[in-house]
Parts: structure tokens; sequence; C-alpha cells
């Protein structure tokens, strides 16, 4: 065991080197949560021992020296860090220690709350309204020169319209968009063979070239979130009329931005940035707070490396590093054949998590990951864990690289790339657990939401012999299920009725449980209300599936083959000949068909609803909610945090845009008298 003083310099040694990749280098090695445990650690440490506390520690100081790349700058004003929070409890702890120090309630205070974007710090210098120099946060003091790439961000305004004449310093987050991001790393794939790691980095590495030219060929943005006023000519008194002042001079702004007035109120737009952080153009790892009056800043101060009228809430990790222990490979209903990540079990995004996703064998080979290194898992939202790469351990020696089974851990059957696919398929029909997952997938929620039939029950009636495929489940017996092991007459009875009930389910419904390739719920509606019966859907031709709104090639002809195949057919038939009606329910809502025809798309979160209850409505009233915007929209339902792309496509077509204030009277009356630019 190590002496704490001993500990304190392995921890700073580490701190150092992941500061040096991160802020130098633009590498960082490991999750942004390994590292701030490894600064609360030393932090707690310094505590308990104060004298092992300097004021060259890393807790005391900001970022790192700056790189012998660029010429250095020395800021007007400090750029400083924030110290951070991670739970609410020490959110409400901060706000205490605000209230004190201004001898007053911590509930007449007002915040502003915005997000914080997970970029890379920037200063940018204007003389007399001039972009006059650009430069990264270094050491809070020292920072790097980077005027002629900062000039080459596209949303940046070079000169500002009615600024005063002296020298003013906007701060901000340099970033690329999850849409900009997806586009650049498709054009890396390309043109290199890889991708970036994640838009911070790409966004960092983009404007700390030597070469300009690199810098303006990505898509980097922009966003201002700090005035500061060097030579004291403004007469601003809120941080929320600085950030005013910034959007009128052209600079991007975050338009979540809220002023609240307490605690309560504070803390509960934190929680809505938490909920809806995935609903946000951009990367955010928490959320930042500010005492909004200057004046109270000012009395309340700084200490070396962070002000005292600040914090960041930082969100619950969706990356953290754990032990890859061994790599398995799973079958699915489809047969295809998924690696996944056997793990120690660590806490990512809120959650215990001990099983990741590979996706498929070319990912495996991509990333080189191998049992027993320190891997990267990410759990982002509801979004299922992955493997993002394995951390370098010096001198570790790594196991063998990992081979794709050739033959089906499931049947023994073999396993097979399909033509050009990166995917994998067992093409054994007869497989246990292809047939465990199809009639899952047909009993779930979202198809035919038959209660009774989970994983281990369906693992039963397979291994009995008594179910292959789900048109099986229709010919179940009570006294079939009597005779199995936790069944008696009431549970058998219960079951047999559930199946029962599923015959009269809404076409749409049985067109997802079937599991027909690329068509989800969404597109099941679509066919399912477009052609009314299974009959009508499997006669029709390719062009006719493919002039429906939200169908497209690709869907269409996934339908039109799967009608065909002999296979299916026959399933179909025997799902006939066992009473599934294989048509759709006609609505018999009450509510005033005001949308009878038309397309309506829902975007961002609507107050009052649900996604699901939201599209529902719409449905109900003789509408249809498509998950995308065409030609054939009727208009677009905007809510809170809405997707960039539906958006943008809006506005290049015309589309009408409707505030989600408007949805409920939308609703009644089929029409609107607002609409969003």
């Amino acid at each position: 065991m190590s002496t704490p003083a001993q500990r304190a310099r392995e921890l700073r040694d580490e701190i150092v080197r992941h500061n040096d990749a991160y802020f130098v280098n633009d590498m960082p090695i490991i999750p942004d949560a390994d590292y701030d445990a490894l600064v609360r650690e030393l932090r707690a440490l310094e505590d308990a021992h104060p004298e092992l506390r300097s004021e060259t520690s890393v807790t005391q100081t900001v970022g790192a020296p700056h790189s012998s790349v660029f010429s250095e700058v020395r800021h007007g004003e400090p750029m400083l860090s924030l110290d951070n929070v991670f739970d609410e409890d020490e959110l409400r702890t901060w706000c205490d220690r605000v209230a004190k120090g201004l001898d007053g309630e911590a509930n007449e205070i007002s915040f502003a709350v915005e997000p914080k974007i997970d970029g890379l710090a920037l200063s940018i210098t204007y003389v007399d309204g001039v972009l006059t120099q650009g430069s990264t946060r270094g050491d809070g003091r020292v920072g790097e020169d980077v005027t002629d790439n900062v000039r080459t961000i596209r949303n940046l305004p070079l000169t500002l319209a009615g600024a005063p004449r002296g020298r003013v310093d906007i701060r901000g987050e340099v970033f690329i968009t999850k849409a900009d991001f997806q586009d650049l790393n498709t054009r890396q794939r390309e043109r290199e063979g890889k991708e970036f790691a994640n838009p911070r980095n790409a966004a960092a590495g983009s404007l700390r070239q030597k070469d300009s030219a690199v810098s303006a060929s990505r898509p980097l943005s922009f966003l201002a979130y700090q005035l500061v006023d060097l030579d004291q000519s403004m007469m601003l008194t809120t941080h929320m009329s600085t950030i005013a002042k910034l959007s009128e001079w052209g600079f991007l702004t975050a338009a979540e931005i809220a002023l609240v007035r307490g605690v309560d109120e504070m803390v509960a737009r934190c929680t809505w940035f938490e909920e809806h952080r995935h609903e946000l153009d951009y990367e955010v790892d928490g959320v930042v707070v500010k005492v909004d009056e200057l004046s109270l800043r000012d009395q309340l101060g700084t200490t070396s490396r962070a002000p005292r009228w600040a914090i960041a809430r930082k969100f619950p990790p969706e990356e953290r590093t754990t032990r890859l222990l061994a790599i398995e490979v799973s079958i699915g209903r489809t047969g295809r054949a998924t690696p996944y990540a056997v793990l120690e079990p660590v806490t990512v995004a809120g959650s215990t998590v001990s099983l990741a996703t590979l996706h498929n064998q070319d990912q495996v080979a991509q990333k080189d990951v191998r049992p027993g290194d320190l891997v990267i898992v990410r759990k982002a939202g509801e979004v299922i864990p992955e493997i993002v790469g394995s951390v370098v351990e010096p001198g570790a020696r790594r196991q063998d690289a990992w081979e794709f089974p050739r033959t089906c851990p499931e049947c023994g059957g073999a396993l097979v790339r399909i033509g050009e696919e990166s995917d994998t398929y067992c093409v054994n029909p007869a497989c246990p657990a292809q047939q465990l997952q199809q009639i899952l997938h047909f009993a779930s929620r979202s198809a035919l939401d038959i209660e009774g039939l989970g994983e281990q029950r369906v693992a039963q009636l397979i291994q009995a012999g008594l179910i292959s495929d789900v048109a099986d489940l229709f010919s179940l017996s009570v006294e079939q299920l009597s005779t199995l092991e936790g069944f008696g007459d009431l549970s058998a009875t219960s079951l047999v009725e559930a199946i029962s009930e599923a015959k009269s389910a809404p076409l749409s419904r049985v067109l997802v449980g079937l599991g027909i390739r690329h068509v989800g719920p969404v597109a099941a509606r679509e066919l399912a209300s477009s052609f009314g019966s299974f009959d009508e859907l499997a006669s029709a031709p390719i062009e006719e599936l493919e002039a429906h709104d939200g169908i497209g090639e690709v869907i269409a002809t996934s339908v039109f083959r799967y009608c065909r195949d002999p296979e299916n057919v026959d399933l179909v038939s025997r799902l006939r000949r066992a009473g599934v009606e294989l048509r759709e329910t006609r609505s018999t809502s009450k509510e005033p068909q005001t949308l009878a025809g038309r397309a309506v798309v829902v975007t961002g979160t609507i107050e009052g609803y649900s996604r699901d209850e939201a599209e529902g409505a719409i449905v109900a009233r003789g509408g249809s909610s498509p998950g995308s915007v065409s030609k054939k929209t009727y208009c677009v339902i905007i809510g809170e945090a809405p997707g960039a792309s539906k958006l943008t496509k809006a506005r290049d077509l015309g589309i009408p845009m409707i505030p989600g204030s408007s949805f409920t009277n939308f609703l009644s009356s089929g029409t609107w008298t607002t609409t969003v630019d």
C-alpha cells in the first residue's frame, strides 16, 4: 500500500499526462469521468493531508502549458476553469455557499443556466469592433495564438456592428454539430478509411492546425457565452444582458439558456437539460450555472483556478473505462451474429453495464479490442452500451487478436458473410436462437403485445417442441401448457386467452411483429392504413409501394420481396388459418377527423405529450405521423429541442412549421395561426 504522499505523486503524474493528452495533443486517453475521478481523489487526499497541497498542484491550476506549435498569447483577463459538482445534493451545497458569501438567501438569487458544450474553449479579442486575435485557454493565463484558424470559422463575425471603441474578449466554445460530425466522418472514411473519435476531438484538432486551410475545410462553429469588457467601456449589469449583446453582434448563443430564480427552479432547469441532452444539436456533458448579476459576482470573487459565482453540474458519465473479460457472439431473429463484450461491471449513464455490443466482425478488427484490454465503454441515454476502443497501457502485454467464429454458437451451423455486407449470419433457419428471438419480437409490446410470453417462457415452449415459429403460438392449448413445469390451469388459460386476443391485432402491429427488414412502427402504420389488408399489400407492385409517404425504395423493396418469399407466404397463410385477421382496424375514435389524410411530422418535445402520445393524437384525428419530412408533409410541429435535419428540410421544402405551444389547438381545428420562421 502506498503512503498518502506516494499516492498524491502518482495521481499528479497521471493527471499531468492526461492534461497533456487532452489540452496539448487533442487526443484524450481516458473518458472525462475517469479523469474527474482522479482529480477528486487527489483533492480529497490534499484535504485530508493539507501538507501535500502546493500552489503548483494540478488541483490549483488550469488546463495545461501551451505547446511549441503556436506562439504565446497572454490573456487580458485569466480564462479560469470551473469547479464541478456531480449530483443535486452537491449543487444545492454550492448554492448555500454562494448565498453565505452574499449574506443572503439562495432562493433570492437569480441564476443563468446554460448547456456545457463539449468543445474547445476559445477567447477572441476585438479592438474597436474588429477581430484581432484568437487564442486557446492554455494554462488560463497564457494560451496559443490560433488567430488565422479562428478567422475560418464560418459563423464567427469578423466585425461587430455598433461595438464601442476599446477591447473586448468574447469567450466561448468551438464545436462541431452532431449532423456536421456525421458528414465529416463520412468524408474521413471515404478519404482515409478512419474516423474521428468524437466531435470534441475533431473540433479541437481542426482548430489547432498549422495550416489554416485544414481548419477552413472543417465544419467548425463557435458559441459565445461570456463578454469580457477589458476597457470597462460598457454599462452591462447582468449575464443575460451580455448574452443579448452577443446575439445582437451576430454571435451564436445557446437558445436553451434560461434565467431562473432560486435553487428549486435552477435544479429543475438542470434536470431538464439532462433529460433533453440528446435532442440538442451539439454534444453536452453538463450544464453551467452562473450568478446572473455581475455586481454579485464581484462580491463572490474567484479562487486561483475557478470563479466562486459559477459551477459546472456534470451529467452522469456516458463513457467509462473498464476491463474487457471476453468477446462472445449472440444470434438474432434474422440470424445475424453480433459480437458483444463481457465486461467488468461499471456504472455508465446511471446504470451498471456488464455487456456491450461490438456490432460486427469489421468493427472488432477496426477497434482492435482484445480480451484483457482496458476499454472505453459508452452508453448514451437509452442506446445499447458499446465499446469505443481500447486504452493503451504502457508495458502491458495484450492477448492475440480475437477471431470471429466460423460456426453458430447455438446450433453449430455455418456463419456466413453475405455479399459485401459487414454482418455475418447463421444460415440455418431451424436455429433455436433465431426461433426464440423471432417469437419474442412477435409477442413484444411494439408488436402484438402478448402478455406472459417472456424469454424464459418462449424458450421453454421451444424446448418442449410445442412451437417453432410465430404461427404455432395460435395452436397452443390449455391442456398442452398444463403439462409444463411452472404452468397451472390458471396461468395456462391466461396465456391461451392472451394469444387468442392477439388475433384481432391491427395489421400495422402484425407487420411489425413479422420482422420485415426496415419496417418499423411508422412504416408499418403507413402501409397498413394505405392498403388496409395484408392481401392488398402483398399484391401491390413495387412502384405503388414506393409511392407512399415515408416508404421509399429500400422499404418498398424489402416488403415486396418478403411478400413473395415462399416460406413467408406459408407463414402468413398459417396465421390466416389460425384466425389472425391481417386487416388494419379502422379508427373508431370519437375525435373530429381534422387531420384526415394529412401527414404531420413531430420533432422535439411537446409539453404535455410524450412522443407516442403526440403521434397517437394525430392518428386519432385521421392523420399520419411519419418520421421524416417530405414534399407530402402537411406541416411540422416544432417542440422544444427539435431535430436540426428536420428543420432544415422543412425550410428547404417550404413546409409550414407550427410551434409546439399551438399543438392542442391545431389538433382541434386542423389549422394554425402562428408559424416558426
